[in-house]
C-alpha cells in the first residue's frame, strides 16, 4: 500500500494554509537538498549585502512582499464574507462583521438621505438652475412719470408656458401636522352661537371657533354648506346636477370667477395657451339674474359656455349681499371642486391676461407655498384698512368697529417691523393661488367662517387666521406685491359705470341725439360723476395744455385701466 499524499488543512482564515502533514522517507533527501541550497542563498546575500550597501534595499524589497500577501490574502476574506452576508434592509442593522468602508458609506448615504431627499409622496420646491436669468432678476426702479401716479403693474420673471408646464409637481405639498380634514354636517341646525353665523355657515360657538385653530392630525371644523352631504345639493348655492359633474371632472388646475347681480361683464382670458384652454377649468359662477342678461343678451347658449368659461348657475343664494354670496366661490372652491389640485380665484372685474401654469409656477411651486395672495397696494394695517372701509361706506360703521374691537381683545396690534418677514396684514384678496391641500382648505375655510360671522369685508379678518395659524404650524404662505399681481391681471369696470361711460347707442338704448353728438373719446374724457349727474355738454374745442389735461384723464378712467383701486 503506498504512503499517503499531503493532506492540506485549512484554518478558519478562509483559504490560508495551516501545515502539512508529510508521511514517508523518500522525500527527506530532496528536502536537504532544498534546505542546503537556501542557506547558501542566505549566506550570498549577508555576504554582499554590507558590501554593496544594498542591505536596506532586500530588506524594503521583502517588506513589501510581505505587505502585498498580507493584503491580498485580507482581500480574499472580506469578498468571502461579503458573499454571505444578505441583502440589509432600510431598517436592519449591519453586523459587527461588515468592514469599516462598509458602514461608512453606508452612514453617509443615511444622512444624504435624510438631508436631501424628499419623503416619499410629498413635493418640496426646487431651485432653477444656476445662471438662469429669473435667479438675478429685480425689479426695477418705477418710471418717474409725474403724469402717472397710483399703482401700476410691475415686471415679473415668468418661465416660458412650455417649461412652466414641465414644472407642475407630480406629487402634493405636504400638509403640516393637518392630515385629514373633513367639515361639519348638520341635519337639524344648532343655533347655540354666541353671535354672527348664518344657516349656510352655521352657527359655531367661540369656543368651537377656538377649538378650530388649535391644528391637529384630523379635524372637522364648519366650513360652508352645513346642511348637505355635498355641498351645491340643497345646501344654499345650489348648482345643476350637469354642473356638478363637470366639477367633479376638474382634476388638475381650476380658474374661477363670479358675477352676481350682473354687476360685471365677463372678461376672456388671454395670452393663454392651447395647452391650458385644453386642459384648465375655466368656471364662472353667477346667480340667476345674471344669466338671464347672458341669455337675452344672445351671450350664452346651450353649451353653458362663453369663451373660456363655463357658466355654473348658482340658486338659493343663502345672502342677500351680493358681497357676501361672492366669498363662497372664493374661499370654499375645494368644496365645489374636490378634485381639483390647484386653483386661481379671480374677482369678476379681472381679466386674466397671462397663462395660468406661468402664474403657479411663479407664485407657488417656484416658492414652495402652498397659497399666495398678493398685499394691498397701499395700506397693511388692519387697524388704517377698517377706516378706510368707514370713510368709504364699504360696510356699517358699527359691524366694523365691532369686529376690530374682538380682534383686538384676541391680541391684534398695529402692524410694525416685528412682523417681518411677513410684509402686510392687509391683502388685495381679489386673486388668491392656491394649492387644494389640507391646511391650505384649513385656512380658506377658518377665513370664511370670520367673514360669516362678522363682515363681508375680507381684508379685516386675513391676517387674524393667517397668525393663528402660523403661530401653530408652518403653513407654506407667500405674499406678493401688489404690482405683481397687476402684472398678470387688468382691472375692468363695473358694468354700471361701463354703461355710465359708452354711448347710449352702444348699448341698444334710443334716446333723443344730442343737439351736438359727441364721439366715444369725448365721452370717456368726462369724469364719471358728471356723465352720471350732468347732461353731455359739447367739448370747447379747445387744444394745447386743456387737451393735455383731458388726455390724463381719458387715460384714469378708460375701461381696463389698472390704475383703479379695488373695490
Amino acid at each position: 500500500m503506498s504512503a499517503p499524499l499531503g493532506i492540506g488543512i485549512r484554518s478558519g482564515s478562509y483559504g490560508s494554509l495551516d501545515k502539512q502533514v508529510q508521511n514517508g522517507s523518500g522525500r527527506k533527501a530532496p528536502k536537504m537538498l532544498k534546505e542546503k541550497e537556501k542557506e547558501r542563498l542566505f549566506l550570498w546575500i549577508c555576504k554582499f549585502a554590507g558590501r554593496k550597501k544594498v542591505g536596506m534595499l532586500f530588506l524594503c524589497l521583502i517588506s513589501a512582499a510581505v505587505f502585498i500577501w498580507v493584503l491580498y490574502v485580507g482581500k480574499g476574506e472580506d469578498s468571502q464574507e461579503g458573499n454571505t452576508v444578505p441583502n440589509i434592509g432600510d431598517n436592519e442593522s449591519i453586523s459587527a462583521s461588515d468592514s469599516k468602508s462598509e458602514i461608512s458609506r453606508k452612514n453617509a448615504m443615511d444622512l444624504t438621505t435624510k438631508l436631501s431627499s424628499p419623503p416619499p409622496g410629498y413635493f418640496l420646491g426646487y431651485n432653477l438652475p444656476p445662471g438662469h436669468p429669473c435667479n438675478s432678476f429685480t425689479l426695477p426702479p418705477p418710471p418717474a412719470d409725474k403724469k402717472r401716479t397710483g399703482p401700476r403693474p410691475c415686471p415679473v420673471c415668468y418661465l416660458p408656458v412650455e417649461e412652466a408646464i414641465g414644472l407642475m409637481p407630480a406629487l402634493p405639498s405636504p400638509s403640516p401636522v393637518l392630515r385629514n380634514l373633513t367639515y361639519v354636517y348638520e341635519e337639524n341646525l344648532s343655533r347655540d352661537g354666541e353671535f354672527g353665523g348664518s344657516e349656510f355657515g352655521g352657527y359655531p360657538t367661540l369656543k368651537q371657533r377656538n377649538d378650530s385653530f388649535d391644528i391637529r392630525e384630523s379635524m372637522s371644523v364648519h366650513c360652508g354648506f352645513l346642511r348637505g352631504i355635498k355641498p351645491g345639493r340643497k345646501t344654499g348655492f345650489d348648482i345643476d346636477e350637469a354642473d356638478l359633474f363637470e366639477m367633479e371632472q376638474c382634476k388638475g388646475v381650476v380658474v374661477a370667477s363670479a358675477i352676481f347681480g350682473n354687476f360685471d361683464e365677463i372678461n376672456e382670458p388671454k395670452n393663454v395657451s392651447d395647452y391650458s384652454r385644453k386642459t384648465v377649468c375655466f368656471l364662472m359662477f353667477v346667480d340667476e339674474e345674471t344669466e338671464k342678461y347672458l341669455s337675452s343678451s344672445g351671450k350664452l347658449g346651450s353649451s353653458k359656455k362663453i369663451g373660456s368659461w363655463r357658466i355654473i348657475v348658482a340658486r338659493n343664494l343663502p345672502y342677500a349681499d351680493a358681497r357676501r354670496t361672492g366669498k363662497i366661490p372664493k374661499l370654499l372652491l375645494h368644496r365645489m371642486v374636490p378634485n381639483a389640485r390647484y386653483s386661481i380665484w379671480l374677482d369678476g372685474k379681472l381679466e386674466l391676461v397671462v397663462d395660468p401654469y406661468q402664474i403657479l409656477e411663479r407664485f407657488l411651486w417656484r416658492n414652495n407655498a402652498t397659497f399666495a395672495i398678493s398685499k394691498h397696494y397701499r395700506r397693511f394695517d388692519v387697524f388704517v384698512e377698517a377706516e378706510a372701509n368707514k370713510a368709504a361706506g364699504k360696510y356699517e360703521n358699527a359691524s366694523i368697529d365691532f369686529q376690530i374691537e374682538f380682534y383686538k381683545r384676541e391680541g391684534l396690534t398695529p402692524y410694525t417691523e416685528a412682523k417681518l418677514p411677513l410684509i402686510s396684514d392687509v391683502p388685495e384678496g381679489c386673486v388668491i393661488v392656491r394649492e387644494h391641500v389640507p391646511i391650505s382648505n384649513l385656512f380658506t375655510c377658518l377665513w370664511f367662517n370670520e367673514v360669516d360671522r362678522f363682515t363681508s369685508r375680507d381684508q379685516l379678518s386675513f391676517s387674524t387666521v393667517r397668525d393663528k395659524i402660523l403661530s401653530r404650524v408652518d403653513f407654506h404662505f407667500h405674499m406678493f406685491l401688489d404690482c405683481e399681481r397687476r402684472n398678470f391681471v387688468v382691472q375692468k369696470y363695473h358694468r354700471d359705470l361701463l354703461l355710465r361711460l359708452a354711448p347710449p347707442d352702444s348699448f341698444g338704448h334710443s334716446s333723443p341725439p344730442p343737439p351736438s353728438p359727441l364721439t366715444p373719446s369725448h365721452v370717456l374724457e368726462t369724469s364719471p360723476e358728471k356723465v352720471a349727474n350732468s347732461p353731455i355738454k359739447r367739448g370747447t374745442g379747445k387744444r394745447g395744455k386743456d387737451r393735455k389735461a383731458g388726455q390724463r384723464r381719458h387715460r384714469k378712467v378708460a375701461a381696463g385701466s389698472r390704475e383703479m383701486e379695488p373695490s
